[in-house]
């Protein structure tokens, strides 16, 4: 097992803990078909997005779906990832 393969193996056991702790039960996929589908399906997901609210200070993104739902995503990194970076205009 390579350490790639095992840092992802011991992140996936321990959100699968964690949620055992809630009592409420998770399921995996890393390889195969299995993780294939899961991709597409998130593909999907996506791309019914309508709007997105990044909020880089909470560390949440919040997509607005085009049925009308709402989704959130909890990560330090994905609002920065979806910021633009600041741009100063030439005012001489």
């Amino acid at each position: 097992m390579t350490k790639d393969t095992r840092d992802i193996s011991e992140r996936t056991d321990r959100v699968l803990q964690l949620e055992a702790e809630l009592e409420a039960e998770g399921a995996s996929t890393t390889q195969g078909e299995e993780l294939d589908h899961a991709r597409a399906m998130l593909h999907q997901w996506v791309d019914s997005v309508v709007a997105v609210v990044s909020s880089p200070g909470v560390g949440r993104v919040s997509l607005i779906h085009a049925d009308g739902g709402e989704s959130r995503i909890s990560s330090p990194a994905l609002p920065y990832l979806l910021s633009r970076p600041a741009r100063f205009t030439d005012q001489g």
